[in-house]
């Protein structure tokens, strides 16, 4: 686990008030604190996310909990005025040097097939926000490529902050997102086999790991047990129909292939 050593400031941008934080492996990070106006179910959105991420290999920033220790708090003035308190909270990678991703600069992304395993990891969670928000996706020169990366979770679920009733009437919904990136993508970049290995993967997940990935969110974070039952069961069950949510991105991509993948899954 991350431990806070250095403050550097509020970010500035975002409805849940990210701030910046050194940990002590040396290294920058984005915080969001479970004090923040959407309450600390956004850190669960982003640590899902983040698990997530592990399995499907997607193109999030690293991230992970992060302590932020009473004695530090103490001593910073800043972090006492805005009641930040003693804890665990989700700490995301600063990604220095990256530019927002727009239609001109997309194409020079050496990734872009990673983001059929984003698309559908959008959709798996009901997240709108990736492309309602222009500044959640990243275009970053790292060695001799650029690299896209998707970054905010807060908004899972559709708002964010969600409730046993809310998952129960998500679980079977489906709408597609072809808003911006996602639409240009759809349209000019990504194939049916693109999405092909991230669907594999997702069905892959047994109950157990499901299971597992919500028993270990901090119990400071969702302590009513009803309600990680709710999330095990939303889980559970959007994995076991992960084709049809798959099949109707794949139905956009303007490519004669894709009829193999749904007489495959019929």
């Amino acid at each position: 686990m991350l431990i806070a050593v250095e403050y550097l400031g509020d970010i500035g941008v975002g409805v849940t008030s990210p701030r910046l934080f050194r940990a002590n492996d040396g290294n920058i990070y984005v915080v969001k604190l479970q004090n923040n106006r959407l309450g600390p179910k956004v850190l669960v959105n982003e640590y899902l996310a983040c698990q997530f991420a592990k399995t499907l290999d997607l193109c999030f920033p690293e991230g992970g909990i992060i302590r932020l220790e009473a004695p530090f708090i103490e001593k910073n003035k800043r972090l006492k005025a805005a009641r930040v308190k003693a804890g665990c909270h989700f700490a995301s990678r600063y990604l220095s040097g990256s530019e927002y991703v727009g239609r001109r600069n997309l194409a020079k992304a050496a990734n872009k097939s990673q983001m059929a395993g984003i698309m559908l990891f959008d959709h798996f969670f009901h997240n709108l926000d990736r492309t309602w928000n222009r500044k959640n996706l990243l275009l970053r020169r790292e060695a001799n490529a650029y690299r896209l990366y998707a970054i905010d979770n807060s908004h899972l679920f559709r708002r964010g902050r969600w409730s046993i009733a809310s998952l129960n009437k998500l679980v079977d919904r489906g709408s597609i997102n072809k808003r911006r990136a996602f639409g240009w993508l759809i349209k000019h970049y990504l194939k049916q086999e693109d999405f092909t290995v991230y669907i594999e993967r997702i069905k892959g997940m047994t109950d157990k790991e499901l299971r597992l990935m919500v028993a270990e969110i901090p119990v400071e974070w969702l302590p009513d047990q009803a309600e990680r039952d709710a999330l095990t069961d939303y889980l559970l069950k959007r994995r076991d129909r992960v084709d049809r949510i798959a099949e109707q991105i794949i139905q956009l991509i303007p490519d004669v292939n894709r009829t193999a993948y749904l007489d495959k899954h019929e």
